[in-house]
């Protein structure tokens, strides 16, 4: 039997292959949605695994958390700087690291921070070492600049027609240790340089301070565009001692001692002017508004995949109807009625499973190529694999394959030698 349906492939082997390819499409279409969906939850909770607390001004949480962990600038509201100095004296606080954004450097965003955060970000440095002064800085494992390169800040980015600051060339002094994070992508420079290159003393918190958080802002109407430019000494030691004369601050990443100082701490920075955050609860909420999405898109490739089934049936019974002739040649010289139910359904099963096999490698192709370019753009690591999950929808697709197959074993059975070979 086996020697007959391989025979009758090699036969009908351009019909075979288009059906091989119609189920791998429809399969791998599936298949790249649920890795691809799965790779961006994974990749985003490892990412915002790295902190443990946001603190910012109020408004959108979401948002807050899109800035801080995942580096994506945007015009968030300041809080006091008073904020900082009493997280750097709570006994509740391991680290509390300042973060402000907005310039850029050849598509990679800029980050004002502390030594300490450039310490604790990756656990190390795989070359180099950190900044000491305002005129250096610490690249990400993914930015492609060497140890001692320039870095001419700008404010927002090229595309915005951004203008570079003249007043300040950083130098890299360190490379940090891959993260698999968005911050692999980022330059972290003092964010003492930070306040100064928008003319920020220690005193100054209005319209000062505004520019700082989100400097990328031009100022409108009459005022000159480098009003808030400062001057500053690129070799300047760093002072990271915060007081409540701090400037204005868009993020601060906290680090607490133990999980209930985490907790305690949420809940006391949630009142007044403030919001805390701890970025894997937000995600949950974007979860869910990315499950909606993974239903709509599951939902299109079923109806491919039915399609495809419905298609597949209508060609396979022209050709059963095509082959009559030679299935009554079969029942005439004496082969039973389940020898032809299972050759038919057996060809045609196989056809169908090695279309699924190779939509599943076709969709997790798919899936590390997104996932890859994804990474690319953002930093963020998006890992690709199976799980257990996949053999069950694997088994659901092969299933159904069967039912599919049976069809037409069924309406080989039912022909009589007599009805076949006078077709």
């Amino acid at each position: 039997m086996i020697r007959f349906i391989l025979a009758d492939l090699r036969r009908l082997w351009a019909g075979s292959l288009v059906v091989v390819l119609l189920v791998a499409l429809a399969t791998a279409l599936g298949v790249s949605v649920v890795l691809q969906e799965r790779a961006l939850r994974l990749g985003s909770a490892r990412a915002a695994d790295k902190f443990d607390l946001v603190i910012g001004a109020g408004g959108s949480e979401t948002q807050l958390v899109l800035s801080s962990v995942f580096v994506q600038p945007s015009p968030l509201p300041l809080m006091p700087g008073e904020v900082l100095a009493r997280l750097a004296a709570d006994p509740r606080v391991d680290w509390a690291a300042p973060i402000g954004f907005g310039d850029s450097f050849s598509g990679y965003p800029i980050v004002g921070t502390t030594v300490m955060l450039a310490d604790k970000l990756s656990g190390g440095f795989a070359e180099g070492k950190v900044f000491a002064h305002e005129g250096e800085a610490v690249i990400g494992s993914a930015v492609r600049l060497s140890l001692g390169d320039e870095i001419k800040p700008m404010h927002g980015s090229a595309e915005e027609g951004g203008e570079t600051h003249s007043e300040l060339v950083y130098h890299v002094a360190g490379r940090l240790r891959p993260t698999g994070t968005a911050w692999d992508r980022a330059i972290l420079v003092p964010i003492q340089a930070v306040w100064h290159i928008h003319g920020l003393e220690a005193n100054e918190r209005s319209e000062g301070a505004e520019a700082a958080g989100h400097d990328h802002a031009r100022d409108g109407g009459d005022h000159d565009e480098h009003e808030h430019h400062g001057k500053l000494d690129p070799d300047a030691a760093l002072n990271e001692t915060w007081t409540a004369d701090t400037p204005g601050l868009p993020a601060i990443l906290v680090k607490p001692k133990t999980i209930a100082a985490a907790y305690k701490l949420r809940q006391d920075y949630r009142r007044g002017n403030t919001v805390a955050v701890f970025p894997g609860e937000v995600l949950t909420n974007l979860y869910a508004t990315l499950g909606d999405a993974k239903q709509i898109l599951v939902a299109v490739a079923s109806g491919a995949q039915v399609l495809v089934a419905a298609s597949l049936v209508l060609v396979t019974v022209i050709h059963i109807g095509q082959r009559r002739r030679q299935i009554g040649a079969l029942r005439a010289f004496g082969a039973p009625r389940g020898a032809v139910f299972g050759i038919v359904f057996l060809e045609f099963f196989f056809l169908v499973a090695v279309g699924i096999a190779l939509g599943f490698a076709l969709g997790f192709a798919a899936a590390l190529i997104l996932s890859g370019l994804f990474s690319e753009m953002s930093g963020i690591a998006m890992p690709v694999g199976f799980s257990g999950e996949d053999a069950g929808l694997a088994a659901v697709l092969l299933a159904f394959a069967a039912i599919l197959a049976a069809l037409p074993a069924v309406l080989a059975y039912r022909q009589s030698p007599a009805q076949a070979l006078r077709a």
